[in-house]
């Protein structure tokens, strides 16, 4: 649109994979919480003061509700907050973008994994395929290292270390952690949801819900903690069962307990099976240690699961590297966007937001830049 010729390179068969997987459950395109709640998601190390309030100020949900309008695809936004197309589907609103911009000239050439890059302007692009093409600007949005299949593998980060370029080492985000059940509580527990708990790592707390699994603990609280889990040299969150109620309030609710007060706890309680099956291998031995132990219940964490499973990942490029455009301050024409970025957010809509977001500060830095270098 704004007269610059675009060749999109993609190394799948098919663009768009990745965009698809993340719809399958329910394509959650962002959040319609407010802008400073919202820009607060954002975390990574190094990141410039205000960098999230400007990139999203730069495109934000209602610019991507309205970009989906455009495109006829009607959103609405959930009781959570979440924003969701009416059909909840990926397809439809990704067939209409590739319509769209191939209606707008843009080329799409599939099958071209890029492996080099030759310095430029104008730059050289090589593939895995032996192909190799010129460009006089570069948008480099390869992704992280998480759903593999999708093409998302990491690989480019030996390609940008060659070039000089500082990152940080590409970590599994927003995924499960593992713990060692005992059988015994897997066999009332695993598969089971935790609701409406209170989960501590260290000084953080998240709001949500886990999913016991035989390998450990899945969720959207522990997804919130795990940046704060991998900083910690023994990694263990602690979980409030109760949070709406005290220590002095559940002993109250068990006086007096008539016989096995354990038992009495659960229906007393109104304690899930997982949650009474994970407390009957806590620590306590009276009603005000197992009131305790149901304020926090302390789960020793082994470690994050492999980067493969997770949703996203942590790690990439150092903002160090990037200006205000996006622009790679050692090689001048090269943009990056999405989560080749060294930055994570919890799921609820804030990862593809924090992709569409960067990737439009480099689309319009990259014109800005071929203008300047134009004359």
């Amino acid at each position: 649109m704004a007269g610059v010729a675009v060749t999109l390179y993609e190394g799948k068969p098919a663009v768009g994979w990745k965009f698809l997987v993340a719809g399958k459950g329910g394509l959650n395109l962002t959040h319609g919480e407010p802008f400073e709640r919202f820009v607060a998601r954002y975390s990574g190390p190094g990141q410039p003061t205000g960098v999230w309030c400007d990139l999203i100020a730069g495109f934000d949900s209602a610019a991507l509700r309205s970009w989906a309008a455009e495109l006829d695809v009607e959103t609405f936004q959930a009781t959570s907050g979440r924003v969701y197309p009416r059909s909840l589907k990926a397809a439809p609103l990704l067939r209409r973008w590739i319509e769209r911009l191939r209606g707008l000239g843009v080329r799409f050439e599939v099958k071209h994994r890029w492996v080099s890059l030759t310095p430029g302007p104008p730059w050289e692009l090589g593939f895995a395929n032996g192909v190799s093409a010129t460009a006089d600007a570069v948008i480099f949005a390869l992704g992280g290292a998480s759903w593999r299949r999708t093409g998302s593998d990491g690989g480019w980060t030996q390609e940008f270390e060659k070039l000089g370029i500082a990152q940080h080492p590409l970590v599994p985000a927003n995924c499960g952690w593992e713990h060692e059940w005992a059988p015994e509580v897997l066999a009332v527990a695993e598969g089971k949801p935790l609701k409406n708990l209170h989960v501590r790592a260290g000084e953080t707390t998240a709001i949500g819900e886990l999913l016991v699994t035989r390998y450990g603990l899945e969720g959207g609280a522990i997804y919130q903690l795990g940046r704060v889990l991998r900083a910690m040299p023994e990694p263990a969150i602690a979980i409030d069962f109760k949070p709406t109620f005290t220590t002095a309030q559940l002993v109250a609710r068990l006086q007096p307990a008539r016989g096995n007060f354990f038992e009495e706890a659960r229906v007393r309680w109104r304690l899930s099976e997982a949650a009474h099956a994970i407390l009957s291998h806590q620590p306590w031995t009276d009603v005000e240690s197992l009131a305790r132990a149901a304020k926090h219940c302390v789960i020793p964490l082994l470690r994050p699961r492999p980067i493969e499973e997770a949703i996203s990942s942590a790690g990439g490029v150092c903002w160090s590297e990037t200006d205000a455009t996006l622009m790679l301050r050692k090689r001048p024409g090269i943009f990056v966007a999405g989560e080749m970025l060294d930055w994570e957010a919890p799921t609820g809509g804030y990862l593809l937001q924090g992709c569409f977001a960067t990737g439009t500060r480099a689309a319009k830095s990259s014109v800005d830049w071929l203008k300047k270098s134009r004359g």
